[in-house]
């Protein structure tokens, strides 16, 4: 439904270095460096992208960032020279670096809580030529990832690059290109040696997708392992598998198409990913394509009970469904051009927009989330089975973005997103990961079919 995506950035975080392993803080601080498993990390994801068809390496100066960008590039069918950029270096953290997180705790608790919760209003107050300056690190660091993405999009149209870097940069990196608020910083995990996706039109300013957020799965695990005692909810967010409508870019909406065969094996391979995570509930939208697959997934879990949940239905496109894209054009050419363009302007014909749709599963998220009854012991995790639109609108909702922002984040069939809230319900919530796709053919992209809702 957008138009062909020209640039892709492939960014991934450095592996597991000393300072990661000891807690403590990093920052520009040049001392840490990989650890024995770090360059694992390393290894595995230059192996996991060898094939990859990269124009351009880039990556941070400091060790941690440059040894992983080195070890990725030596794994590389075709050869590269790897350039480095001051603007790709770590967050700016002076007077917390080389402290373990406990320290930072205890002597700066007022200011490690604006840290976690209000990231954009976060401030260190330094001394500059004598004189008392205020510092908004997270603010800074928005501003230098902007610059990176002035500067190399407009060397690389059409092509694909790779960024390696770090925790707090990709953040800025990723919420920059997306256009989300300061205040969503702390909301995006970025894990060792992770992938991310991001496809971009016409260079910086123009539209943007995220195709993916912190991929694990090459390094063998579905999403981050919680840490040890972490209590709170993780919901696990699919859309269902591909039907021959997707693959016909026909259309569906509320009618009731079931999957085709290479939906049900996207969903067995979901099954397969989710078969050692403990699921202690599941629900899903009641239409045929996401209760089968969410009935292929819960094989796995045989005394799960599965709910129905109408709210979670697909947006009602009205007199657009049974009809395919270029049949639309014909006789709605202006309200499909807005719906590529400005989605949330659009009243579909005798159907839904999107921000009834918005609301309506937003609500039932909430709803979710409110009634879920933690455990004292370990995470309560709970799958979630929907569609297309559906899972476009919560996952913008959670990144702080609008109906507007529809075609910013990308839903392939078969995909999961990974949600924690680890503070329980009423905290703040986490991205562990956006569209995992990774099991259905083992690429690093999103191969599935790019069709109709």
């Amino acid at each position: 439904m957008t138009k062909k995506l020209s640039t892709r950035v492939v960014i991934v975080r450095h592996g597991l270095s000393s300072y990661n392993s000891q807690q403590r803080i990093q920052g520009r601080c040049d001392e840490s460096i990989l650890t024995d498993t770090g360059i694992n990390q390393a290894t595995i994801l230059g192996q996991t992208m060898s094939n990859a068809n990269f124009a351009a390496i880039y990556s941070s100066p400091l060790q941690r960032a440059k040894q992983t960008a080195e070890i990725i590039q030596a794994k590389l069918v075709k050869p590269l020279t790897l350039q480095t950029s001051d603007l790709l270096t770590e967050i700016d953290l002076p007077l917390w670096e080389g402290l373990q997180k406990s320290e930072v705790k205890q002597k700066y608790p007022q200011e490690y809580q604006k840290w976690k919760d209000h990231p954009g209003q976060f401030s260190m107050t330094l001394t500059k030529d004598e004189k008392s300056v205020e510092y908004f690190p997270v603010i800074a660091l928005g501003e230098q990832a902007t610059k990176f993405w002035q500067e190399v999009l407009a060397k690389h149209q059409g092509e694909t690059i790779l960024v390696v870097a770090h925790n707090g940069i990709n953040r800025a990196l990723l919420t920059t290109a997306l256009g989300m608020n300061p205040a969503h910083y702390q909301h995006i995990q970025q894990s060792n040696c992770a992938i991310n996706v991001l496809n971009f039109t016409d260079g910086w300013g123009g539209a943007v997708q995220l195709e993916s957020l912190n991929q694990t799965a090459h390094l063998g695990e579905v999403a981050p392992a919680p840490r040890e005692g972490q209590q709170g909810l993780r919901l696990l967010l699919v859309r269902h598998g591909e039907t021959n409508w997707n693959r016909e870019t026909r259309f569906q909406g509320q009618i009731d198409v079931p999957l085709n065969d290479n939906g049900r094996q996207q969903s067995q391979r979901a099954a397969n990913l989710l078969e050692n995570v403990q699921i202690d509930f599941a629900i899903t939208s009641p239409m045929l394509r996401p209760k089968e697959t969410a009935e292929i997934i819960l094989h796995k879990h045989p005394h799960m009970k599965l709910q129905l949940e109408p709210q979670l239905k697909e947006i009602n496109h009205g007199l657009w469904e049974g009809k395919l894209e270029v049949e639309i054009a014909e006789d709605y050419a202006t309200e499909l051009e807005g719906w590529r363009s400005h989605p949330e302007l659009v009243q579909m014909p005798e159907g839904e927009n999107l921000q009834e749709v918005w609301d309506r599963a937003i609500a039932v998220w909430q709803k979710i989330v409110a009634q879920v009854e933690m455990r004292n012991d370990r995470l309560t995790t709970g799958l979630i089975v929907a569609h297309d639109a559906v899972n476009k609108v919560i996952l913008c909702h959670l990144m702080g973005l609008s109906p507007a922002d529809f075609w910013k984040i990308k839903q392939g069939n078969g995909a999961v997103s990974i949600i924690d809230y680890p503070r329980g319900t009423e905290g703040i919530c986490v991205l562990q990961s956006i569209n995992i796709t990774s099991h259905l053919s083992g690429s690093i992209f999103d191969q599935t079919a790019a069709g109709a809702l």
